[in-house]
């Protein structure tokens, strides 16, 4: 029983990264309960198509984000000079030119995107959301060195409470004024109290602009692949955005985007998680080195694995009746898109703790070229699903995605001697029994997405 608080309480990597992972478990559950909570409340003030606007105002931000996305907080996390004032100035530098060159392209693709969607609104909204990448260009890199070190409380405190306000500043200003407006003001109060919150109670030096040559070469040379992997990103996380929002009204778009939005937080929370504390922990105690250090990242993995399944087991046997509870009728057809979103993440999961293998050896080139390939094969896959077999046949075409790529992931795990072949049988079976029977108990509800 003195062993685990021996852990957590301890100064090795191993300690931090167990805090490290409780910290940013907790902390998105939390988040994520702020966000159900405000959704419940906002679609009651609002109505559908607002939250289908939104789904396209966030296609063109994330796309944006990913399409230009240098991997700062990788390298700074990875590379030995990442608590160098120079690298971190000149990192700092970069970020603030990428939000403003962001800010900018936000405005040139409004008016060609309203066009494209036949959403007028699109044309101001998406100059108005284009501010928070601007203002977020600003937030300064005490914030990766935190990351970077694991000392992740005080952050994540920080994030919680800028959360909260944009959150209760979308409600007030929807139940004063039911617009999509109140989403997009909320979005901006939020990134602006980020901002202020962290440049006063983070402590860390101040960044200033410098350009070191040396300092920027590296984090170019880490950074074209990852720029490279997260535009393929875009087409991973948001192509299904992007596709549907040519097929479906907004009404329509707007359900779905609740039910999805349902069903990914197992996933999102458990790439929280990889994505702060497995660098750090892939850098210091590398698998390959030797077998207490594998054996340390397989009793990790499975914990991980297991929770997030078991989180989308529960999201996919309960989605209908889940979604009847919480919304009004409007909004019930979110629940069968619930229940097979969940099912279709269920093979994502198996591999998703490797990929931080590589990115913490240096290995930009390899993530990018099976990020690339994830990308290829899901659009390619949704495309035809979504063609041939509607809605049903998209999101069924995901799930088929993950097995199709799982060679490549097995490929970039063994590189790095990461790969456990027992944890991914297991969970595997596991994956295909919940899934199955959530599919069955939920079948009628789930057919109807086919028309």
């Amino acid at each position: 029983m003195s062993r685990l608080p021996r852990m957590l309480t301890g100064s090795g990597i191993f300690a931090r990264v167990l805090r490290g992972s409780a910290i940013t478990a907790g902390s998105y559950a939390f988040a994520q309960l702020l966000r159900l909570a405000s959704n419940l409340i906002l679609t009651r003030l609002l109505y559908p198509e607002a939250f289908g606007l939104m789904a396209l105002v966030s296609v063109f931000m994330v796309g944006l984000m990913m399409f230009s996305d240098v991997g700062l907080g990788a390298s700074i996390s990875q590379n030995k000079r990442g608590d160098d004032p120079d690298f971190l100035n000149t990192a700092w530098t970069i970020q603030v030119a990428r939000g403003a060159l962001l800010f900018l392209a936000m405005w040139a693709l409004a008016w060609p995107a309203a066009q494209f969607f036949r959403a007028p609104d699109l044309a101001v909204l998406l100059p108005a959301v284009g501010l928070t990448l601007l203002t977020g260009g600003f937030a300064p890199t005490r914030i990766d060195t935190a990351h970077r070190h694991l000392m992740l409380g005080r952050v994540t405190l920080l994030d919680l409470a800028s959360q909260a306000i944009g959150i209760v500043s979308m409600v007030l200003i929807a139940w004063v004024w039911p617009s999509v407006w109140a989403l997009v003001i909320g979005q901006n109060i939020g990134t602006l109290s980020k901002l202020w919150l962290v440049h006063m109670y983070l402590p860390g030096p101040k960044n200033r602009f410098q350009w070191e040559p040396a300092a920027g070469r590296e984090l170019i040379h880490f950074g074209k692949w990852i720029f490279l992997s997260t535009a393929c990103g875009f087409l991973l996380f948001q192509g299904d955005k992007a596709i549907l929002g040519a097929y479906m009204p907004l009404d329509q778009l707007g359900i779905y985007n609740i039910g999805y939005f349902l069903a990914s937080f197992p996933v999102l929370l458990a790439q929280a998680v990889a994505g702060r504390v497995l660098i750090p922990l892939y850098r210091d105690s590398p698998p390959s080195a030797s077998a207490r250090n594998f054996a340390r990242l397989r009793r990790l993995r499975c914990g991980l694995t297991a929770g997030v399944l078991a989180l989308l087991a529960l999201l996919a046997l309960g989605g209908v009746p889940l979604v009847d509870f919480l919304y009004d009728a409007r909004y019930a057809q979110a629940g069968a898109i619930l229940v097979v979103v969940a099912c279709a993440q269920m093979p994502l999961v198996i591999g998703m703790t490797y990929d931080q293998a590589a990115l913490a050896a240096g290995d930009s080139r390899n993530f990018f070229w099976v990020v690339a390939l994830k990308a290829t094969v899901q659009t390619a896959t949704f495309l035809t699903g979504v063609h041939f077999g509607g809605l049903l046949g998209g999101l069924a075409a995901q799930g088929l995605t993950w097995v199709l790529v799982y060679p490549a992931v097995i490929w970039i795990a063994r590189r790095h001697g990461a790969w456990d072949a027992l944890h991914d049988l297991g969970f595997a079976a596991l994956a295909l029994l919940a899934g199955g029977t959530a599919l069955a108990l939920n079948w009628s509800a789930v057919l109807a997405l086919a028309g």
